[in-house]
């Protein structure tokens, strides 16, 4: 959809209020008939109700089509045998029943935990879950780590022992955090895993800040 660049620069500079009204319901079904037509293997589509789940009235057209409100939040897509994908969306509406549009976006505040919990079947092995999960997660940020020293290298001097006492001081932050963490979550999760699922967040959040 052309518009949708536009649309999120306008819904940036608007402000939102909490909804919990019959769109949310809407968009979810809305979202799983598209990934069923798309051929995906999801099982199910989640939203978040929290805080981010947000609407804006817009009343108006976008292109040809009318639009009465944009639904916003976060959710997943539900896989059996494998972790979900915990994104963020956005849904156009042509009034609170009647999506017309809908699409996943990027997500920087992933649950690790809830992309291995999600299913039945993954929560039935949760740690080996969280061990693949943290693979993904080490590979990018070693990918992004990789580039950061080139150019650091490539300077050389301080700016090369500056990006490594980053690097170490990071890693002693993320551990130390993390072990912090362990006895804070829910008391059903092993105290080990609640502290890998800290672990990988922490990474790919560090991968996020070097890109």
């Amino acid at each position: 959809m052309r518009f949708l660049p536009v649309l999120l620069l306008f819904l940036s500079f608007n402000a939102y209020s909490q909804y919990s009204g019959p769109a949310v319901e809407a968009c979810r079904k809305y979202a799983l008939q598209e990934a069923k037509r798309e051929g995906s293997r999801a099982t199910d589509i989640v939203f978040e109700r929290d805080h981010s789940l947000l609407i804006e009235r817009y009343t108006r057209k976008l292109g040809s089509q009318f639009v009465s409100s944009i639904l916003t939040g976060n959710g997943s897509v539900v896989f059996d045998g494998a972790p979900s994908a915990e994104l963020s969306f956005i849904c156009l509406l042509a009034n609170d029943k009647q999506p017309v549009f809908f699409n996943w976006l990027g997500r920087q505040d992933a649950s690790a935990l809830a992309q291995c919990t999600r299913h039945g079947s993954m929560r039935s092995q949760l740690r080996a879950c969280l061990e693949g999960v943290q693979r993904v997660a080490e590979a990018d940020l070693g990918q992004v780590y990789a580039e950061r020293f080139q150019e650091a290298n490539a300077k050389g001097g301080e700016m090369l022992v500056a990006h490594r006492k980053s690097n170490d001081s990071w890693r002693a932050y993320r551990d130390a955090e993390c072990a912090r963490r362990r006895d804070l979550g829910p008391p059903e999760i092993e105290r080990a895993d609640i502290e890998l699922a800290c672990l990988i967040e922490l990474t790919r959040r560090r991968a996020l800040d070097l890109r």
